[in-house]
């Protein structure tokens, strides 16, 4: 199949990656110049422009970091839509909020372009081996259009709703993901400042009802669990920043609708203490540090 993929940063690149691998041919945008050579020489066609990248695509992708990169690529004068054919599908994998999700698909359905939106969970990690989840808001046929080709970049393809409900499932997802590695973060430096091994404590939550993936996978205190960022300095995994982009994006949409998340908004204030001290480039389990006393 030829697809348009555009936005090619840590989370896109692998994802074309593994559909060039699959057998697609990649027409690719992006600004970053080396990782368009890098996919160049795996197969990957160079586009000038995301209007470029999408004339003569049966399919269009876009993973891109906010919803103002989003309405830019795909409303610009040299967007998607000025270059899409009428009857392809497309699919933004970027996490945004409903809204524009919506706004932006409904301006596609207005050039007879079907277009679902389909955040992802799992991380870079996921993006490389290609075990992402995609939660994916469209109609039924749409789905069924783009799961098979989904199902080259991800394990789980996870049918929400209409259109914007995959964004909705991100963002209640992750509201709960950064509350509850707060909760986590607490209870291990609680632990700790009276007195208990932080294994030992860990151990008893983990088969105990505190029980949850913040601490039984993720665990933010070193050394509890090997393979978590907290075990490498809190170097690579999910950044800071972008849980406080995700946790912007819930109270924004709560706001709109008049719904209370009154924990999520002291997440968002904690997380964005944490990038005003310079730790914003760490994975977001480096919460924790904000409970430690200094090393």
């Amino acid at each position: 199949m030829n697809i348009a993929f555009i936005g090619l940063g840590n989370m896109g690149a692998p994802m074309a990656r593994n559909l060039i691998k699959a057998g697609h041919q990649l027409n690719l945008f992006d600004l970053n110049q080396s990782v368009l050579a890098e996919l160049a020489q795996l197969g990957g066609r160079i586009s000038a422009s995301p209007k470029a990248a999408a004339e003569g695509a049966e399919l269009v992708i876009t993973m891109l970091p906010a919803a103002a990169h989003v309405r830019s690529v795909w409303l610009g004068e040299d967007g998607v839509l000025a270059g899409i054919a009428s009857g392809v599908p497309a699919v933004d994998c970027s996490t945004i909020d409903p809204q524009t999700a919506r706004e932006v698909a409904a301006a596609a359905a207005r050039q007879g372009v079907a277009m679902a939106d389909a955040p992802v969970s799992g991380g870079t990690g996921g993006a490389q081996a290609g075990t992402l989840t995609f939660m994916v808001g469209a109609s039924a046929e749409l789905f069924a259009t783009l799961q098979p080709v989904l199902a080259q970049m991800g394990r789980n393809i996870v049918h929400c709703g209409e259109v914007g409900t995959g964004q909705i499932a991100k963002i209640c997802n992750n509201l709960l993901l950064g509350i509850s590695m707060i909760g986590v973060s607490e209870a291990m430096a609680l632990g700790d400042a009276l007195g208990i091994d932080t294994q030992v404590l860990a151990g008893i939550i983990n088969s105990s009802t505190g029980r949850c993936w913040s601490s039984d996978t993720y665990n933010p205190w070193p050394g509890v669990i090997e393979t978590a960022p907290a075990s490498r300095g809190y170097t690579g995994g999910f950044g800071a920043e972008l849980m406080l982009k995700d946790l912007g994006l819930a109270t924004e949409a709560a706001r709109q609708a008049h719904q209370p998340v009154v924990l999520g908004a002291v997440a968002q204030q904690l997380y964005q203490a944490m990038s005003l001290r310079g730790e914003g480039g760490k994975d977001f389990s480096a919460i924790v540090n904000s409970y430690r006393k200094p090393q």
